[in-house]
């Protein structure tokens, strides 16, 4: 049997279209995977592909339907995408990939003043707070901005102090709940709102400082601290992932490599 396939005409073009359009559906099927984003993903990929086998094989009255849907649909998508749709363009702009570069690219300017002797205060502090229990959301900026958040707390630009750190925290503190932002060996605001992380995999035993802490170094290049109101652990957060600190010197290596 001889198939004829001269109808079939592929260019560089075509298979560079292919590629993109790989790539943009991979990368929002992993930053919707672990939420509840990722069933309307497929439900809207599967009318998609639909869509497509409908106009291909003639079935003009599917295809209308069909189309007519995925069109209407768009601006419910960007409703319901919203925080996904962010997620993918800072991610499209590189925040991630710089973080996993350790943010050695020729566009990286390194943090001006985060010093050895306000790492000292951090961790000298978070210290304190584990042995106390006393809650804690540290916040530290790299590049992305972090304006919109610093909007919703109280700014005070303030140089960072162990015992400053504590008594914002203490519990009793009107300024103690919410997030601290720390840019430049500055305290910049406190009792700041983060957005919260929609991963569902998370561990269960994780509270709202922790998710929200997942949330922002979703979203940007920053890193957190968490001192758990409960347990007194701390953890370390970067790129969406929590890590547990075993000791103050873990937390100290962590602040250094970051800055590194």
């Amino acid at each position: 049997m001889h198939i004829v396939l001269d109808f079939i005409n592929i260019n560089f073009i075509d298979v560079l279209d292919v590629i993109i359009v790989a790539f943009i559906f991979f990368e929002l099927f992993r930053l919707t995977r672990g939420t509840n984003a990722i069933n309307i993903f497929m439900v809207i990929m599967i009318l998609y592909i639909c869509w497509i086998v409908a106009r291909a094989l003639g079935m003009d009255l599917l295809s209308l339907i069909l189309g007519q849907i995925l069109g209407v649909g768009v601006l419910a998508l960007i409703i319901i995408f919203q925080q996904e749709i962010r997620r993918f363009l800072l991610h499209l702009g590189g925040v991630a990939p710089l973080r996993k570069r350790k943010r050695r690219s020729i566009f990286y300017r390194k943090q001006e003043g985060f010093s050895t002797a306000a790492i000292d205060e951090i961790t000298n502090a978070c210290s304190r707070m584990s042995a106390s229990k006393t809650g804690a959301l540290i916040v530290i900026k790299h590049e992305s901005s972090l304006e919109s958040y610093i909007e919703t707390g109280d700014v005070i630009d303030a140089t960072i102090h162990r015992r400053l750190i504590e008594n914002l925290f203490f519990k009793n503190s009107p300024l103690h709940d919410g997030a601290m932002i720390i840019t430049n060996s500055r305290i910049i605001a406190v009792r700041c709102t983060l957005p919260i992380t929609d991963n569902q995999d998370i561990n269960p035993s994780y509270g709202m400082r922790h998710k929200a802490a997942i949330g922002v170094t979703e979203q940007t290049d920053a890193e957190a601290i968490v001192v758990s109101e409960e347990t007194g652990n701390i953890s370390y957060v970067a790129n969406g992932v929590i890590t547990l600190m075993n000791s103050i010197i873990e937390l100290r290596v962590a602040l250094e490599n970051s800055f590194k």
